[in-house]
């Protein structure tokens, strides 16, 4: 069995798979002051809760956004699961070719999930991935399955935290689509901004992003925790994929052991 880790700024996402099969998934917070025991006697106890042993997992690889909990996560894999992880860093192969102007400028990922989506659904045409996590990530692959640039927008919930944090009297609320834009209470108000916001944020990004691009024929393809809440306010999210990034990274640590 592998393990596989996606360490964001705001959760820590984690997959077993054995073979081709996930067996189960997860996410924690990520916290800068846990250390490497604490987040391996949660990750045994998940393992253990799941009846399976950690003699089981032979491989893992994990990548990361957050580098001072890069210690932290191979010391984990190293004393806890007693193996060597692969970390998503230069030298690791992906196949993916970037027109970035500085391919190391570009988030781990946002790598691991162009490499997923150009393997699960590139067919000869661009694909535009977005990924509602701390940030909003667009993605944009051409044709050809190169990465040529992408998009950096605001998180939907740093969004509404500094929103609440910002103001005096506004409430925290669960980021959830109201009947109707025209809303008739603060609560309904704040949803109203935030969801539909954003789903015209995407709606325009993806029409500019389109007709630079001179097509409209493009996959636009949604990851991340709010994906569905924004995917059901517009037409432009053709596929949603909670497992990219995840899905992505066991692909990685195939095609680099493979090589071994």
């Amino acid at each position: 069995m592998i393990i596989c880790i996606d360490v964001g700024n705001t959760n820590i996402k984690y997959a077993i798979f054995d073979g081709s099969n996930l067996i189960f998934s997860y996410r924690v917070a990520t916290d800068l002051k846990r250390t490497s025991d604490e987040y391996g006697s949660q990750l045994v106890g998940m393992l253990e809760f799941n009846k399976i042993s950690a003699k089981d997992i032979t491989g893992g690889i994990f990548s990361s956004v957050v580098p001072s909990l890069d210690y932290t996560i191979e010391h984990m894999l190293r004393v806890y699961l007693e193996i060597v992880p692969k970390q998503l860093a230069p030298g690791l192969k992906t196949g993916l070719k970037m027109r970035a102007d500085n391919a190391r400028e570009v988030g781990a990922d946002r790598i691991v999930n162009n490499v997923s989506a150009i393997r699960k659904y590139g067919n000869g045409k661009p694909i535009i991935v977005i990924d509602f996590g701390t940030a909003t990530t667009f993605n944009i692959i051409n044709a050809e399955g190169e990465f040529i640039g992408g998009v950096i927008a605001p998180g939907i919930k740093g969004s509404l935290d500094s929103l609440v944090n910002g103001t005096a009297k506004l409430p925290r609320v669960e980021i959830e689509a109201p009947k109707s834009v025209i809303a008739t209470n603060t609560v309904t108000n704040m949803q109203a901004g935030i969801v539909f916001g954003f789903a015209g944020l995407v709606e325009y990004i993806v029409k500019k992003i389109k007709k630079e691009l001179k097509t409209s024929d493009v996959l636009t393809v949604a990851t991340g925790g709010f994906s569905e809440t924004i995917a059901k306010e517009t037409p432009c999210i053709d596929v949603i994929d909670k497992m990219l990034t995840l899905n992505g990274l066991k692909y990685l640590y195939d095609l680099n052991s493979a090589e071994e």
